[in-house]
């Protein structure tokens, strides 16, 4: 078995201990073993991470640019490759892996177009003969830390922004799905990136991310994750008066209008429910319908939902991977237990799937005849399990979508134009879609939520720059 050691300091560091990475489609496959870092080890990689930042911080823009662009098509060029090593540790078909990997280097090349496109303000004094110039400078050094549904695209489009400002990174990818955290370090040290710029420590979040969270010389904080522990990182890392961005949960609602296009509506659901295996933050797990289009919606949905195939996730024809672990599984069941002892009728799925392959198998499950306070419309499951909410109109459908902790994604089907606009306007979430599921999103804008959901600034697009980068302003009388 390959052991995979950390990244520190241009270096590739051994650890005392491993953790095996279990392939979820085939738990007699395993993917590699991957040091766990110590809290010596996560400090020496925030300790050369400052040491590097000057220089780094000081670089051309130019060289930052040439840097991230050649990161980027490296991930392009690997995608097959790395799409594949995606698909192992993680669960979702090769498909979706390859996807993501491809845009996780297209995230790259636009945060390298960022490095040249830095912009500042001139502005005129309230008092003749003073210039003032307001500018922004890089951050310091970026703790990142990132879950473990997206391996490689949540991270790149922390790391990217990051570097592209010009701050340095001490990374944490999750235990669970270290691999691809671990190839793009490969990739990040193929291009010659200066040492001590970028490092990776895979390690227990009460090692690794409380060193980071603790240290003097980390000035930021990139979280993704769940809220308890979102919650927990930006405590203590505001007591060192460190920046926080942390994204965390989600409930997210799809409200289905009676004059909505059932077929479209169905699809949406469908991909935004059900896809990935449901473990997205923006996934739709409240389905709100009215009253006219109940029964005809349900009905399509349960329909398309039969035509899912659920298997390995290197088989061409899944659809639908496993789920990621025995424990996320455990989770899934107990809150399929949950709704039906709260009342809820499941109308389909829910059932635990045999493979060729030992994995971690289970069909979409729907539940219908269920209200807002239940457990399973109030907390996120984190996997293919919807529930179906019955409203008499569009007023009462808007009222319980925003009945919720959450605020990240929404989405609303109609042909309704007044609808789609009043929804657009008054939906308490970061993300909005029209006749869309409220999964998806695109590296060049804003990404984030309201409430719960996200804490500090907007990830994603030029609005990075308002985490990764802090502001100065000059003022300075000509001699």
């Amino acid at each position: 078995m390959t052991h995979h050691p950390n990244y520190i300091g241009g270096e590739w560091v051994a650890a005392e201990a491993h953790v095996p990475n279990v392939n979820p489609s085939d738990t007699d496959d395993i993917v590699g073993e991957y040091a766990l870092a110590d809290a010596s080890q996560a400090r020496a990689a925030i300790a050369a991470a400052r040491q590097a930042f000057p220089a780094w911080a000081a670089l051309s823009s130019q060289r930052r640019f040439e840097y991230l662009d050649q990161i980027g098509s490296l991930l392009i060029a690997r995608k097959h490759e790395l799409g594949m090593l995606l698909a192992r540790e993680q669960g979702k078909t090769l498909s979706n892996a390859m996807f993501e990997v491809e845009r996780a280097g297209y995230t790259f090349k636009f945060f390298a177009g960022e490095c040249l496109r830095m912009q500042g303000d001139h502005v005129a004094s309230l008092r003749p003969g003073i210039d003032i110039d307001v500018t922004r400078e890089p951050l310091g050094v970026i703790g990142v830390i990132t879950p473990w549904n997206f391996p490689i695209g949540i991270p790149v489009w922390k790391i990217a922004p990051a570097l592209a400002y010009g701050n340095c990174v001490v990374f944490k990818p999750p235990e669970l799905v270290p691999a691809c955290g671990w190839e793009l370090a490969r990739i990040i040290h193929e291009v010659g990136l200066p040492h001590g710029v970028f490092n990776l420590v895979v390690g227990k979040g009460r090692v690794v991310g409380e060193a980071m969270t603790t240290s003097p010389d980390v000035n930021g904080i990139s979280f993704t994750g769940s809220v308890a522990v979102g919650r927990q990182i930006g405590l203590a890392a505001m007591q060192s008066g460190k920046k926080v961005q942390l994204e965390m949960g989600g409930k997210n609602p799809m409200v289905v209008l009676d004059d909505a296009n059932v077929d479209l509506a169905a699809d949406a659901a469908l991909d935004a429910a059900f896809y990935f295996t449901g473990q997205r933050c923006t996934a739709s797990s409240r389905l709100i319908v009215t009253d006219a289009i109940h029964d005809r919606f349900v009905a399509a949905l349960r329909e398309r939902m039969r035509r899912i195939t659920v298997g390995h996730a290197l088989d061409p024809a899944t659809m639908i991977g496993p789920v990621v672990s025995e424990a996320q599984l455990a989770q899934n069941l107990e809150y399929l237990d949950v709704g039906k002892r709260e009342g809820a009728r499941l109308v389909e799925g829910g059932e635990l799937l045999e493979r060729p392959t030992k994995g971690y198998y289970m069909s979409p499950a729907l539940f219908v005849d269920t209200a807002n306070g239940m457990r399973i419309n109030r907390e996120e499951i984190f996997g293919p399990v919807a529930a179906v909410i019955r409203v008499r109109d569009y007023e009462e459908a808007l009222h319980l979508a925003n009945d919720t902790e959450f605020g990240l994604a929404s989405s609303i089907c109609t042909s309704s134009q007044k609808h789609a606009a009043h929804f657009r306007r008054y939906s308490q979430a970061g993300l909005v879609m029209v006749n869309l599921p409220t999964a998806g999103f695109e590296y060049h804008v804003p990404f984030g939520g309201t409430k719960a959901s996200s804490y500090g600034s907007r990830e994603q697009g030029r609005y990075a720059q308002e985490f990764f980068t802090t502001v100065k302003t000059s003022y300075m009388r000509p001699i």
